[in-house]
């Protein structure tokens, strides 16, 4: 499917226009609901079943600029859970997570667990943006996955057959790994997407152009790690993500 939530990609946003809903917390939906809600349970019961992975293509929304990440969601089933995290190593993203979500999960990635298929995805871009180096990724990765599912005897949308790189697993858990703004500003970051942190170290400085008279003001992370996301946009409202920290883990 070129997309899933059609509403939501010709207005570029997360949210469909028509009831608000975001599709990858909508699962597993209702029948009778509003079109979100309808759209969720369809894929869940009639066209996630039909299939034994389901591969998830996500671009890290428009406010954040996110790294280039595969994702699992924990399955109970220790062969399919094992299978899953075989099936996001195989794509060879530098990076990887395994979510704890539950089995209630709202996501496409429960919703395939519950029909019965393998759910990957990730994070493949981010700013609403396609670069060279974000389909080349997306390509690749595609590739690698259809190859190791046999569905392809060799890659067909990329023209070299580099080797996969090991993927790093990483954790998100906690609030205090991320950075948020509490009033109205503008967010200057002092570190680069990628980069390993320490806690207290400056993350960035936090300017008021309304009350030019105040110094601005310097903004340190809670914990260390590698920063997986920032925030795109210069201006911020109390609430908006800043940074986040993700937490390098063994396995």
């Amino acid at each position: 499917l070129p997309m899933a939530n059609t509403p939501a990609v010709m207005a570029a946003k997360r949210c469909s226009p028509l009831d608000g809903g975001n599709l990858n917390r909508a699962f597993p939906g209702d029948p009778t609901g509003t079109p979100t809600s309808r759209l969720a349970h369809f894929l869940e019961t009639e066209l996630f079943p039909r299939h034994d992975v389901v591969f998830d293509i996500h671009s890290g929304g428009t406010s954040m600029e996110h790294l280039p990440t595969a994702l699992v969601e924990r399955n109970a089933d220790a062969e399919r859970h094992r299978r899953g995290v075989e099936l996001m190593r195989a794509l060879g993203m530098p990076f990887g997570f395994v979510a704890d979500n539950g089995q209630a999960s709202p996501t496409s990635m429960g919703a395939a667990r519950r029909a019965g298929a393998i759910g990957v995805s990730g994070e493949f871009g981010g700013g609403g943006t396609a670069t060279v180096d974000s389909m080349t990724l997306t390509a690749r990765a595609l590739d690698r996955l259809m190859v190791e599912l046999g569905v392809v005897a060799a890659p067909v949308l990329t023209s070299d057959a580099e080797p996969a790189k090991p993927t790093r697993l990483l954790s998100l858990s906690r609030h205090s790994q991320g950075i948020y703004s509490t009033r109205r500003g503008w967010f200057e970051p002092a570190v680069r997407l990628g980069d390993s942190v320490s806690a207290g170290q400056l993350a960035g400085w936090y300017h008021d152009l309304e009350r030019l008279e105040l110094a601005e003001e310097a903004i340190r992370f809670s914990e260390s790690g590698i920063v997986l996301s920032r925030r795109l946009h210069t201006m911020c409202e109390a609430g908006d993500c800043l940074m986040q920290v993700a937490e390098p883990v063994e396995g």
